[in-house]
């Protein structure tokens, strides 16, 4: 199988593209996040996939349009479904980039995070991959959790502290804690 995956950050990506690779299958990456705030944040997590690429000997599509103004413009007349827009956002372009190169289905890389909406994922996916034409791969990577932030600081890989979006950064910074 020729499969697309989404990739929203550096360590979220080392599990799912270890065991998807050891499947023998093509597998490539989409670095698409203009969700990411601050700039300096985008940075940060681009280059940290850059290093994971290097040190995995990864194929990963880097797409440049950061546009972190059109997600909030998106979003701020209702934050409380902002992880919708984000996911269905990230999600077709990555199905349509999938289409277009002849993969045979696209998945992502936050199907890792214990912290994401895998049903919605999930179903989002599935949705925006019927009407594009494209397969969904759904997977919970979710049980490579401990092992994966181990490998990402062994990397030296630069780990986040909150997803990527300005408001979640705002709720990380006042709870205090970290994903």
């Amino acid at each position: 199988m020729k499969l697309l995956v989404h990739v929203c950050c550096g360590p979220c990506a080392i599990i799912p593209f270890k065991e998807l690779l050891s499947k023998e299958w093509e597998v490539w990456g989409l670095f698409y996040n203009p969700n990411i705030h601050p700039y300096h944040e985008y940075v940060r997590r681009l280059e940290a996939v850059k290093r994971l690429q290097s040190l995995l000997d990864l194929r990963i599509i880097y797409s440049d349009d950061y546009d972190m103004e059109g997600f909030i413009a998106h979003v701020a007349h209702d934050i409380s479904n902002r992880c919708h827009y984000c996911y269905r956002m990230r999600l077709e372009r990555t199905a349509l980039e999938a289409k277009k190169r002849g993969f045979d289905a696209f998945s992502t890389s936050l199907l890792y995070s214990k912290y994401q909406d895998h049903d919605l994922i999930k179903r989002l996916g599935e949705e925006i991959g019927r009407t594009q034409g494209i397969r969904f791969f759904y997977h919970d990577f979710r049980k490579g959790w401990g092992r994966g932030i181990k490998l990402s600081r062994k990397m030296g890989l630069y780990r986040q502290r909150y997803c990527g979006c300005i408001y979640s950064a705002r709720e990380r910074s006042c709870e205090g804690g970290s994903k």
